[in-house]
C-alpha cells in the first residue's frame, strides 16, 4: 500500500493515537453510515462497547470521551481541545447527546461499556457499535478496530487478506531524501510545496518499497525545510 506522509503524522487528540483518535473516527463513521443510509432521523439509541485493550485501559486513555465527541460529530484533526471536558460533563448531566451536531437522542453511561474481559478477534484494540430506533429495532451494528496510529478498520476488512500487490500511481514517487530533493530541483517546489499539492497528497513510495531508515531520513528532511515552507517566494532547499 502506498502510505503519505499525512497518513504517518496525524493531527489529533491524546494521549494514544490507537485509544482516542481511532476511536473517534469509529464513532463518526459509524454515524456517517445511518445518515448516509437515511436512519440518522430514526435513530434513538446509540451504543457502543470497548474491548480488549480499549475496554481494559480505554478510561485512563479517555477513550469513552473519544468516543462521545466522535458521536456528536467532531474530528481529530479539527476539534478544539478546549471544549471537550465541558461538552462530555454537558452529555453526562442533560443525560442526552446530539448525533453528528444535530439529532438529539437520550444517552446514559450503559450505553457506553467498557468490555475489560472481552476481546474481539481480530485485534486488541475492538470496539462495537448499535444504533436502535424508538421499537428497539437494530438499525445499524458495526464492528470496528483501531489497529494503531489513527487508522480505523470495519471488521469485514480485519477479517479479510489486505496484501496486495500497489497499483497506486505516485506522481511524485522517492526512496530516500536525496531522491525527494531532486523532485524539488525538477519542480521548482519545497519540500512542503511537493507534497502539499493536490496533485502530490500520495506521493510516499510503498511501505514495501522504502528502505530501512528511510522514514527517518525524509522525516529530516521535512524538518531541515520547515524554515522555507513559511515563505511566500520559497525555493528548494539545497543539497547536502
Amino acid at each position: 500500500m502506498a502510505v503519505s506522509v499525512f497518513d504517518l503524522f496525524k493531527v489529533g487528540i491524546g494521549p494514544s493515537s490507537s485509544h482516542t483518535v481511532g476511536p473517534m473516527r469509529a464513532a463518526g463513521r459509524f454515524l456517517d453510515g445511518l445518515r448516509r443510509d437515511g436512519e440518522l432521523e430514526s435513530t434513538a439509541r446509540v451504543t457502543c462497547d470497548l474491548y480488549g485493550s480499549l475496554g481494559a485501559t480505554g478510561k485512563g486513555h479517555g477513550s469513552d470521551t473519544a468516543v462521545l465527541m466522535g458521536l456528536e460529530g467532531h474530528r481529530p484533526e479539527s476539534v478544539d481541545p478546549g471544549i471537550i471536558a465541558a461538552r462530555v460533563a454537558a452529555i453526562r448531566e442533560r443525560g442526552s447527546i446530539a448525533l453528528l451536531g444535530e439529532h438529539a437522542i437520550a444517552f446514559a453511561g450503559a450505553d457506553l461499556v467498557f468490555q475489560r474481559r472481552k476481546s474481539l478477534p481480530h485485534h486488541p484494540n475492538g470496539m462495537r457499535f448499535r444504533a436502535f430506533d424508538a421499537a428497539g429495532t437494530t438499525l445499524r451494528e458495526r464492528v470496528y478496530y483501531s489497529v494503531g496510529g489513527g487508522f480505523v478498520v470495519d471488521e469485514e476488512a480485519a477479517g479479510a487478506d489486505r496484501i496486495k500487490a500497489d497499483d497506486t500511481v505516485l506522481p511524485h514517487p522517492f526512496a530516500s531524501a536525496d531522491a525527494l530533493l531532486a523532485q524539488c530541483r525538477e519542480t521548482g517546489l519545497s519540500i512542503s510545496e511537493l507534497m502539499d499539492s493536490p496533485v502530490s497528497r500520495h506521493c510516499a513510495s510503498s511501505s514495501s518499497a522504502l528502505p530501512k531508515g528511510c522514514g527517518s531520513t525524509v522525516s529530516s528532511a521535512l524538518m531541515r525545510s520547515a524554515p522555507a515552507a513559511s515563505s511566500s517566494t520559497t525555493k528548494p532547499p539545497p543539497t547536502e
